[in-house]
């Protein structure tokens, strides 16, 4: 009869692996004694390990690109130039023109477009580190990547050609962020539609025109965009006389009318320069037509355009002047 063996035998007994004193396995046998520990410290220390490594690493890279972008987009919505792009926009010659533009820039709107960006590298960013990460510890575990990814390549050219309008429109989005085409407020045309921005999504634009309806434009069919409040607004002022009339006279009091208006209190903080009569803009047999403009705030040329018309019509009346 064969003697029981000591159960405790099997926790002692002396592993193969010992015999390379180099191995993991020779080091955890060494210092415990404990043979089912250093035989199975590959799959029980070395790769728990070198998951919590690879989980930390991708961590604290994932914190310092959030870091850097926070900082970066904080330094955008405060106006100010990152150093690492200043020689390039010196090269450009932009320094001076930053500085005339400043004025114009609200800086809210600047602040949510710095924000709106920054959230979108943030998760770009993330994806693309817990991605690796994922995939390094697939292959920690043994798993065979081929597949997977194979799998990943097929599904992910099935779900590109079906979802090829979403992926346009939030490209678009991301550029129209990115450039600053138009914001929250500003007054656009977007081919069939126009009217006020209400809300700048990633895939779709809500606009209101003058009637009140509410469009959503997406973004990706945008081909082409109108801003009526960047920069500034002009109203333009079209009148046509008859061919008898002193033209002369007739656009003298335009613009004495204009200019009456720019020096008004009222009206002098929508009007930023002074308004200039250009002359005689068309030619018929019957009429003669003068042009008038007017430069005005951002979106206050409707405002000024509807009194200056007013203003014009009645002094025209008084000098006994017919105009259509």
């Amino acid at each position: 009869m064969t003697e029981p063996r000591d159960p405790l035998s099997l926790f002692s007994a002396r592993p193969a692996c010992v015999d390379d004193p180099e191995t993991l396995c020779a080091h955890v046998y060494n210092l415990t004694h404990v043979g089912w520990l250093a035989d199975g410290s590959d799959v029980l220390i070395a790769k728990p390990a070198a998951i919590l490594l690879i989980v930390l690493v991708a961590m604290a890279v994932r914190a310092l690109l959030h870091r850097t972008i926070r900082r970066l987009t904080r330094t955008s919505a405060e106006g100010r130039t990152p150093g690492l792009l200043r020689p390039l926009r010196d090269r450009a010659g932009l320094g001076n023109l930053g500085s005339l533009l400043e004025g114009a820039v609200v800086s809210e709107r600047r602040r949510q477009r710095a924000e709106a960006v920054g959230a979108i590298l943030r998760s770009i960013v993330s994806f693309a580190v817990l991605s690796l990460a994922f995939v390094l510890i697939l292959g920690e575990l043994g798993i065979d990547l081929a597949p997977i990814i194979a799998s990943a390549g097929i599904v992910g050219v099935a779900v590109g050609f079906g979802a090829q309008s979403l992926v346009k429109d939030f490209l678009a989005g991301v550029f129209m962020i990115l450039e600053d085409q138009y914001g929250v407020g500003d007054v656009i045309d977007v081919d069939d539609a126009s009217g006020t921005v209400e809300s700048v999504g990633l895939r779709t634009t809500r606009l209101r025109d003058v009637n009140g309806t509410v469009w959503y434009v997406r973004n990706g069919t945008i081909a082409r965009v109108g801003n009526k409040s960047q920069g500034y607004g002009q109203v333009v002022l079209d009148l046509s006389f008859p061919r008898t009339t002193d033209l002369d006279r007739a656009g003298s009091v335009m613009k004495e009318v204009a200019d009456q208006m720019w020096r008004d209190e009222e009206w002098a903080e929508f009007m930023i320069e002074e308004p200039q009569l250009l002359g005689v803009e068309q030619l018929t047999t019957d009429s003669a037509q003068l042009r008038l403009t007017a430069k005005t705030r951002p979106g206050e040329q409707w405002r000024v355009g509807r009194e200056l018309r007013r203003r014009v019509r009645d002094r025209l009346e008084q000098e006994g002047i017919s105009a259509s």
